[in-house]
């Protein structure tokens, strides 16, 4: 109990210190650790799947995407006109802060005695999936439309990003070009951990159909293990103009709009899976689902293209 009071003190504290802060880096530092908080919170409340997914996506790579963010407005920023504007936006953000956590704490008190909840259909169901893991199920087999849109529209956000590329750069390589160290500390950690780190998240992708994981934590893991041997040099980012790379990028989507047109004839839905075959029809989707997601996530941090190809 003490542990969980200090916890959510400590959450607020840093959630209003991210707010306040001045410095856009100091920020973004603050958004990644009131992540890492939260994802802590979610393991208190039992729920380690919202827990991962909060770790890998919430902090992490929308963490890695505000780093780059912060960089890109540095050294653009008019510090007269950003000293102007800051109260304003400020004050609107915590208003807005506000207004939020109201809204959710109404939602919460006004719930009727008992809550309404689908957990009793879900748990009657599971077997018909042919999965034990009850997150995987709703994700991949009674929310299936949802997930389908969550990857399309991380493509559709990874051209919006390409798409801030001048002309001449249309199809070079996103980011800047990092030179190996051989002696470096980041060389050898890249070394060291990727191959461990790509484990890990074939791994938490697999065990997703029975336990805590899943496609989006593993495909997560894998695209940090892609950056880290980017930032280290150890490899270079593929120019986007890749016939292979832009066919991993739409082999996810491709697969699961395939599959769920399938279950026209399979089981008379869209996205609907006859009881037989429906753990493996699940499995072929999350494969390329997973490759898909990790690049996208990658390229993401990436950034736009930067460099011609010649170069």
């Amino acid at each position: 109990m003490v542990f969980d009071a200090g916890l959510a003190v400590l959450v607020l504290g840093v959630a209003a210190w991210t707010i306040v802060a001045r410095d856009t880096f100091a920020a973004v530092v603050g958004f990644i650790a009131y992540g890492l908080l939260l994802a802590l919170v979610w393991v208190r409340l039992a729920a380690p799947d919202v827990a991962l997914t909060e770790a890998a996506i919430g902090s992490g790579l929308t963490g890695g995407l505000l780093l780059g963010a912060s960089t890109r407005v540095r050294r653009t920023k008019n510090p007269a006109a950003g000293e102007r504007q800051a109260a304003a936006l400020r004050l609107a953000a915590i208003g807005l802060c506000i207004l939020v956590s109201a809204g959710l704490a109404a939602l919460v008190v006004l719930l009727p005695e008992p809550a309404p909840t689908l957990a009793a259909p879900v748990a009657a169901n599971l077997a018909a999936t042919g999965l034990g893991n009850p997150v995987t199920a709703v994700l991949m087999a009674y929310r299936a439309i949802d997930t389908l849109l969550e990857v399309v529209v991380l493509l559709l956000a990874l051209l919006g990003v390409w798409s801030l590329a001048p002309d001449r750069l249309w199809g070079g390589v996103p980011g800047l070009h990092y030179r190996a160290d051989p002696d470096g500390i980041l060389t050898f950690d890249a070394q060291l951990l990727v191959p461990i780190g790509i484990l890990v998240g074939i791994h938490i992708f697999w065990v997703g159909s029975v336990a805590p994981g899943g496609e989006f934590q593993g495909a997560t893991i894998l695209a940090a293990m892609w950056i880290l041997t980017t930032l280290s040099g150890l490899v270079d980012t593929p120019s986007v103009s890749r016939r292979w790379l832009r066919l991993l990028l739409i082999a996810g989507p491709a697969v699961f709009v395939a599959i769920g047109l399938a279950g026209f004839a399979m089981a008379g839905a869209f996205l609907a899976y006859p009881i037989e075959h429906a753990k493996l029809l699940i499995l072929i989707i999350e494969v390329p689902v997973t490759l898909s997601i990790a690049a996208m996530l990658a390229l993401l941090v990436a950034g736009p293209p930067e460099r011609s190809l010649h170069r």
